[in-house]
């Protein structure tokens, strides 16, 4: 499958089912990791990766892998969330490194590539994260591409047995000057 974006050490390219594999085993490996920041469980099965897949498939999501460029193995995922068009053209994001390769730099290089097809291919304005306060590696990924913290959001989503307050932090096209800036929503793509 053909890359979306490169960077020097990683690219991204959308997610498919010859993925269910090494996913799932990266999602095993990862399960202790992501506990305390994901919603829901693990994809860890056929029935729950088809289910993951048709989020994509059905509803205002994309899903995304980042790919190590010399190997083409996954290194971590972003899913570009609740895509809203018209006047807002947002969307929200959910990623993920993995326990194999976490603290690398790979995300912050892939995340990078995704802000630049969202703001481009995808045509959005604006991205979000929610980020659990304790999550100082997803609010430190964040931070090095360029989100800025625009508030606090209590209870707002449930995660790993109780609801949790969460950090929003968002990047718009503006702050990372790209030449779809001053595109309106109504101009085509």
């Amino acid at each position: 499958m053909a890359y979306l974006h490169q960077a020097e050490r990683v690219a991204i390219r959308p997610i498919g089912r010859g993925d269910f594999a090494e996913l799932t085993v990266l999602n095993r490996e990862s399960a202790d990791l992501h506990a305390r920041w994901m919603p829901g469980p693990p994809v860890v099965d056929r029935e729950a990766f088809d289910a993951y897949l048709r989020r994509f498939e059905e509803g205002p999501h994309v899903g995304l892998l980042v790919c190590d460029r010399r190997t083409g193995k996954i290194v971590g995922r972003v899913n570009v969330n609740d895509i809203v068009r018209g006047s807002k053209q947002t969307a929200t994001l959910g990623y993920a490194a993995y326990v194999s390769t976490a603290g690398r730099g790979y995300m912050t290089e892939g995340l990078g590539l995704v802000v630049e097809h969202a703001f481009g291919e995808l045509g959005l304005h604006r991205l979000e994260a929610n980020i659990q306060p304790g999550n100082t590696r997803s609010v430190n990924l964040v931070r090095r591409v360029g989100f800025r913290k625009e508030g606090y959001s209590p209870d707002f989503q449930f995660v790993d047995g109780a609801w949790r307050d969460h950090e929003r932090w968002a990047i718009t096209v503006e702050m990372v000057q790209s030449p779809a800036a001053m595109r309106s929503p109504d101009q085509p793509r």
